[in-house]
């Protein structure tokens, strides 16, 4: 069961509205993906906090061997 980028997208838009997001497919197969989350919330945060808070809105695709993201390689920040 694959996930699409834009699926990804809306689950982290979901918990940062005003956020900038980048999806990036990193091997065409739906399952591993890298992404760029910049957001106004991550001020003050450090990369720990921000990524946890960044998983926790994908937690629902990435529980178990069932889940349809299997790997995603993430960077957050605040904006410059």
């Amino acid at each position: 069961m694959a996930i699409t980028p834009e699926e990804i997208e809306t689950l982290i838009r979901e918990r940062f509205p005003a956020a900038k997001i980048t999806i990036t497919d990193l091997a065409g197969d739906g399952n591993h993906y890298a992404a760029e989350v910049i957001d106004e919330s991550f001020r003050g945060l450090n990369r720990v906090q921000q990524q946890r808070a960044v998983y926790a809105a994908l937690k629902t695709q990435m529980e178990g061997s069932t889940g349809a993201l299997h790997a995603l390689a993430l960077t957050t920040k605040a904006p410059d």
